[in-house]
């Protein structure tokens, strides 16, 4: 999975290179004010941005591309980010080291339920009691995935091939028990703000916002 966001980087920074949740990060960014931030998949970096001010940044993906890249980023922004190579199922961090975390369109890509469910209990570790984090993830029950199961091989395409990569599709319910299952508090479960349809259970995406107990 590490080689195919390596083989996609370059690209991924062209066509991806500002947030597609620019809205959901300005508000998260406002309402934690500052601290301590970890970025978990933080690819190139542009999740980063709406955090540059008043938070000390951290941040890391197993793509070593990809962090390549997002220095280029941090640079090209003016900001500091503390970048390593390492795997959201596996944070080089001790406990209760984070205010904050962040994880957008990440936990949709890591393959396996004890897997998924290791990755969760990472996240609970690093944070500080009463710390948060805002997730985003792909939903199962968007109408262009009604009839294509839940472990789905995504393409991109390259000048002279296309790879692909690999994607869980979460529904509400599940991702949900997923974060309670770790010991989480769930603040907020929602769609993301661009979608206009009328039932949340079919939005592109699930944006979770949780909270570790005090």
């Amino acid at each position: 999975m590490k080689e195919v966001f390596d083989e996609i980087a370059e690209s991924w920074y062209r066509v991806r290179h500002h947030s597609r949740f620019k809205r959901e990060l300005e508000e998260i960014a406002q309402r934690w004010c500052g601290g301590r931030l970890l970025n978990i998949g933080c690819a190139h970096g542009p999740d980063f941005l709406p955090f540059r001010y008043g938070f000390e940044l951290w941040g890391l993906d197993f793509s070593k591309e990809m962090m390549k890249l997002a220095q280029k980023y941090a640079d090209k922004f003016d900001f500091k980010a503390n970048l390593v190579i390492a795997d959201a199922c596996f944070l080089p961090y001790r406990e209760n080291t984070f205010d904050w975390v962040v994880s957008v369109a990440t936990y949709h890509n890591i393959a396996g339920r004890e897997a998924r469910r290791g990755a969760f209990s990472e996240l609970k570790k690093v944070l500080k009691p009463g710390g948060e984090a805002f997730i985003t993830v792909w939903n199962r029950w968007q109408p262009r995935f009604w009839f294509r199961g839940k472990e789905l091989k995504i393409p991109w395409r390259l000048k002279d091939k296309t790879v692909y990569r690999y994607y869980y599709l979460f529904s509400y319910r599940e991702l949900k028990g997923l974060a309670t299952g770790a010991g989480f508090e769930v603040v907020k479960i929602f769609p993301e703000k661009s979608y206009r349809g009328l039932l949340k259970n079919f939005s592109q995406n699930i944006c979770l916002l949780i909270r570790k107990p005090a």
